[in-house]
């Protein structure tokens, strides 16, 4: 028979210290109606000195192995530009951290298709019987990287991790990817970069300026190769899946910046609605923001079973990917409580208490036991707040520049 990959658990997280536009305005020589107008970003979760990558993915993970209700996988792929440590890779680390043995793992660099990237490396394990199961994870912590006087990086990205977890299963099951489309053009990698720490800078043995060990983007060229890079995908991929667009329940797309999924909306010719967007109190989390996006879209019950759902990517290379799927059964039952923000209209999710995980030094927010039930059933776990976040749609003209 046949094998596939199936979605059988899902989890995210992001770190506790939430960044406010007026605390980056006060340093930024800038406001928070500027980076509202030009992102729709409000606020970001950043990590805490001494947090990295690795600790990210690991409560991902936690929360998808609790989500598919497991604690074992026979490989784990971990998507992400913002590894621990250039040598080694950080996958093998984090499975270490999970308990899981000594099984395959290894990191996956596409930036912010990254996820896409490790879908359909996981994927392939299953299909090719390498492996019966896959912890795919998405994380960056990328504020690390940006350049504290640059306001067109530093405005724009948080920090989290988002992971699934695989299970070979049959084509025709919700939850088994399909349609898969990956892409790239490395004539264009100076776009998105960090010019120094690499073997190309190293080999100098030129002094490191200071301006090139942070993160760069050229965002006006960016912002025309994301929407169309996107938009082409997404078309792509739902062709090979028999799909058509107007039958597809939800795009989540990488979260970017809030025009850019208005502008691939509209290339499309396609309602803003079905394009979950929570941007706005995560900003651009880089390899973690389709899992993310995907983590707080189900724990709402914005994706219910049976939607056709098309997840998204684009990022440094240039690189860019898509990957379709029947969204598998999730349970209903509440997740937490829901307050209305007050100054923006917005639902938002308390932060619920964390515990100190001694063995790591991460705070973590308990996860509850999953719920008896067949291998496709998921639960979630919010990484609060809310994803509804309403923008006012604006042209490409405003977006900020490096």
């Amino acid at each position: 028979m046949e094998r596939a990959a199936v979605v059988a658990g899902l989890g995210g997280w992001v770190p506790p210290t939430v960044v406010t536009n007026d605390r980056l305005a006060e340093a930024l020589d800038t406001s928070d109606e500027w980076i509202r107008r030009r992102t729709g970003i409000r606020e970001r979760r950043w990590v805490d000195p001494g947090q990295s990558t690795g600790d990210l993915a690991v409560e991902a993970a936690r929360r998808a192995l609790s989500s598919a209700g497991t604690d074992t996988v026979d490989a784990v792929v971990l998507a992400t530009s913002s590894p621990d440590r250039p040598c080694p890779a950080t996958a093998p680390e984090v499975a270490a951290r999970l308990g899981l043995g000594p099984v395959p793992a290894f990191d996956v660099a596409a930036v912010c298709t990254g996820f896409v990237y490790a879908l359909g490396t996981g994927a392939g394990l299953v299909a090719l019987g390498a492996a019966d199961s896959v912890l795919v994870i998405g994380a960056d912590a990328f504020s690390p990287l940006l350049s504290p006087d640059d306001r067109a990086t530093r405005v724009i990205f948080g920090d989290g991790g988002g992971a699934v977890v695989l299970r070979a299963g049959s084509p025709t099951e919700r939850g088994a990817l399909q349609g898969l489309n990956l892409g790239s053009d490395g004539t264009l990698s100076d776009l998105i970069e960090v010019p120094a720490g690499g073997s190309r800078q190293r080999s100098t043995g030129l002094p490191v300026k200071t301006e090139d060990t942070w993160f760069t983007m050229q965002g006006q060229a960016v912002y025309a190769q994301a929407v169309r890079r996107m938009a082409e995908t997404v078309r792509r991929t739902a062709q090979r899946t028999g799909w058509r667009l107007a039958d597809v329940d939800a795009f989540v797309l990488h979260q970017a910046n809030a025009r850019i999924l208005d502008a691939v909306a509209r290339r499309l010719g396609l309602p803003a609605e079905r394009f979950p967007n929570h941007i706005g109190t995560r900003g651009n989390t880089v390899a973690a923001s389709i899992p993310l996006t995907l983590t707080d879209a189900a724990a709402c019950g914005r994706l219910r079973p049976g939607h056709k759902v098309v997840l998204a990517g684009f990022g440094g290379g240039l690189t860019w990917g898509s990957v379709a799927l029947a969204w598998p059964d999730i349970p209903t039952e509440p997740v937490t409580p829901r307050l209305a923000d007050a100054a923006t209209g917005v639902r938002t999710d308390p932060v619920t208490p964390r515990l100190q995980d001694a063995a790591t030094a991460v705070r973590t927010d308990p996860v509850p036991p999953p719920p008896a039930g067949p291998a496709t059933a998921m639960t979630t776990t919010p990484v609060t707040p809310q994803l509804a976040d309403a923008v006012s749609p604006l042209s490409a003209s405003d977006l900020p520049t490096p």
